[in-house]
């Protein structure tokens, strides 16, 4: 299935129908009054967040969502029927963005989560709300509302624990799949992976983590160029990046760790370049395909120096899947960690000198 992360629509929600003015007109009730019904609300839009839903490809054939309109009211006091509703269902991590203006109207965020994207219109009301002891026989009645009408942008930023970050063919698929429940196509040429791919990744029963894998960078991705510019907006959710990096080389002429640390400087050039917030998100180092080489522990202190780089570094071999369970067992602990801090910052547990039991006074 093609993947779309973003796409306009048009949402019109349905007018109100008319209030009516209206008189009981029976033999031998001279006197009737007036019964003049209301009419009914106009249907609204509403957007659905389905955790089962992964791309907005059905809104880039279905760019027009209209609600009807209520029903007029009628005489004998019978008030309008209200239209139906029209619910979209979008996938978990949409962003909805009003297309004139920019502004950012709502994060679904949530499963199960649902707003309000066109209001219907109010029902107009009927002469039977007039009526008085001055004005018996009123003829007022009212017009329904106008229901909202809205253009929209929707874009998807997916919801994952864990960025793969690198250039095409780092081995970033292979990796996913060895590691989660992802099937990725994996294939000896870049650009292989032409939209992000999700993975589960289950260390226990009850511990598992989202990674997420987006086309390969090249130099240039911030301004346009190769795939990776169109889906860095889906690292932007991400806890943590890991930067994944081919320490062997095609090329027999050139050392491998020096194009490595080259490939690895464009990567966090493009990354700046973007988004500063990205730049600046806890990155860890992974070099991939070791097992090519002939002295790997030379070759990962050579690149780390020529980096000058000081954080977490792993090695592994994402095709044999040679350190790859230390790696997952590391960012789970390091993701309970984060969500531990998220969780006391929002719940502070109470300081013990203020939780003790009143002292009973009495003699």
């Amino acid at each position: 299935m093609k993947f779309v992360d973003e796409t306009t629509i048009e949402v019109v929600a349905g007018k109100g129908g008319n209030g009516v003015a209206s008189f009981r007109r029976e033999k031998f009730i001279p006197f009737g009054g007036p019964d003049g019904g209301d009419g009914g609300r106009g249907g609204s839009i509403h957007a659905v967040a389905d955790r089962n839903i992964n791309t907005l490809i059905d809104f880039r054939y279905a760019r027009l969502h209209r609600a009807k309109n209520g029903e007029n009211g009628r005489g004998s006091d019978q008030y309008g029927a209200a239209a139906a509703d029209i619910t979209l269902r979008v996938p978990v991590g949409t962003i909805v963005y009003d297309y004139e203006t920019g502004e950012q109207l709502f994060d679904l965020n949530q499963d199960g989560q649902k707003v309000t994207l066109a209001q219907g219109g109010q029902g107009g009301m009927g002469n039977l709300h007039f009526k008085s002891s001055t004005n018996r026989a009123p003829r007022q009645f009212t017009m329904g509302q106008e229901g909202e009408q809205r253009k929209l942008r929707l874009e998807l930023k997916v919801l994952a624990d864990v960025g793969l970050l690198g250039m095409p063919n780092a081995g970033k698929s292979t990796l996913i799949s060895k590691i989660s429940n992802a099937k990725p196509k994996i294939a000896d040429y870049p650009f292989t992976t032409l939209h992000p791919n999700l993975g589960v990744v289950r260390t226990s029963p009850s511990h598992s983590f989202v990674v997420a894998d987006i086309p390969g960078l090249i130099e240039g991705a911030s301004e346009g160029a190769g795939l990776g510019h169109l889906f860095l907006r889906h690292l932007a959710r991400t806890r943590i990046l890991l930067h994944l990096v081919d320490v062997s080389s095609l090329d027999p002429d050139a050392d491998p760790v020096e194009q490595a640390v080259q490939d690895a400087h464009s990567i966090l050039e493009e990354l700046r370049r973007y988004d500063t917030e990205l730049y600046n998100k806890p990155r860890w180092l992974v070099l991939n395909k070791l097992d090519m080489l002939g002295d790997p522990a030379d070759a990962q202190a050579r690149f780390c120096q020529a980096m000058n780089w000081d954080g977490p570094v792993f090695t592994i071999s994402a095709l044999t899947g040679a350190g790859t369970q230390d790696l997952v067992w590391k960012l789970q602990d390091w993701l309970d960690e984060q969500r531990r801090l998220e969780e006391e910052a929002i719940n502070p547990k109470p300081d013990p000198r203020f939780d003790r039991a009143p002292q009973d006074d009495t003699p």
